[in-house]
């Protein structure tokens, strides 16, 4: 099914820029949904712009953060399984 979206004019591009570089894609989707978030929850608030910037700065950074700490997993994991061998 991938293969079929690859192939495909708009999505093509995007599949292989996700399959390249996956954590910096997470970074940007969980990025963008938790400044979405924070705009809709603070819209009333009455920052100013000032502290728009340093809260999305900061939401940015937390995005990144959690991506990388998640990919911590990711490492153990390719660590602890053994390596696979084509002629064995």
């Amino acid at each position: 099914m991938v293969d079929r979206l690859k192939k495909q004019p708009g999505l093509g591009p995007l599949i292989r820029l996700i399959e390249a570089w996956p954590r910096l894609t997470a970074w940007i989707v969980l990025s963008v949904g938790c400044v979405a978030l924070l705009v809709y929850e603070a819209r009333d608030v009455g920052l100013t712009a000032g502290n728009w910037i340093a809260l999305i700065v900061a939401t940015v950074l937390v995005a990144g953060l959690c991506i990388w700490i998640v990919s911590w997993e990711d490492e153990d994991e390719e660590e602890s399984s053994p390596p696979h061998n084509a002629s064995a």
